[in-house]
């Protein structure tokens, strides 16, 4: 196996293929050895072979795009944890993808838990500040496509009443600014999120407090948005999970 892996190495540095014998002498091995290994390797889909040369294979980019997936999800875990850290609150990561809300990754403690889904986050957005965040973020078609799908609809007494209310909400909001909402969507709870731009992706980092300590939220989301400012390059390249 281990021999096997410094193959892999090294075709892995040969971007256009490369002959066994090369092969075999980079990675110290014996060439009837190397030869063996190579057919192996070729017969299980980790490489493949064209006109004498020898590239990676369909296994081994799968295992490539498994392991640079789970090292960007690592990265936005990691920097979710250190805002949740600076801010003492739960931290949430959303995006607007395929016409679609989706929580990302949330991080949170058992001091500071997050909020419970009690209705379902994806037909919910008018409800809730991650919702609110990126249906700002669309234009007014991509808004109307997704309010047709997910009509507003009451979800606490607190919950905008109509589509026209929203619209007007969104509309007025500024690119950069937080966008908050108290007890909206959950009673007993309020939110802000943060709008995130990196090229075309629409996403968000939210936090959520008790409704106790609403006078929190402000100055929370602004201690969120620096934190962004701080970490977001590292955010950027791990952004899409």
């Amino acid at each position: 196996m281990q021999r096997a892996m410094r193959l892999l190495e090294c075709v892995a540095r040969h971007q256009y293929g490369a002959p066994a014998k090369q092969l075999a002498r980079e990675a110290r091995l014996a060439l009837p050895t190397a030869y063996h290994l190579l057919r192996t390797l070729v017969h299980e889909g980790y490489l493949r072979r064209d006109k004498g040369l020898f590239f990676l294979g369909e296994a081994a980019e799968r295992l490539s795009s498994s392991g640079a997936e789970q090292k960007r999800r690592s990265t936005v875990v990691d920097v979710l944890a250190r805002w949740r850290d600076a801010i003492g609150a739960p931290v949430y990561y959303a995006m607007y993808r395929d016409g679609e809300i989706e929580i990302m990754c949330v991080s949170d403690t058992p001091g500071n838990p997050a909020v419970e889904e009690s209705a379902d986050f994806r037909e919910t957005g008018h409800a809730h500040a991650v919702g609110q965040c990126l249906l700002s973020q669309l234009d007014a078609d991509a808004r109307r496509d997704h309010l047709d799908r997910y009509p507003v609809s009451p979800v606490t007494p607190y919950t905008v009443r109509d589509e026209d209310s929203l619209m007007r909400r969104l509309e007025r909001t500024q690119r950069t600014a937080p966008v908050t909402e108290r007890q909206e969507y959950a009673l007993g709870t309020v939110c802000a999120a943060i709008p995130i731009t990196v090229g075309t992706t629409v996403a968000t980092a939210a936090l959520s407090l008790p409704a106790q300590q609403a006078d929190r939220l402000l100055p929370a989301a602004q201690r969120l948005q620096h934190e962004m400012g701080r970490l977001l390059g590292s955010l950027a390249i791990s952004i899409s999970i």
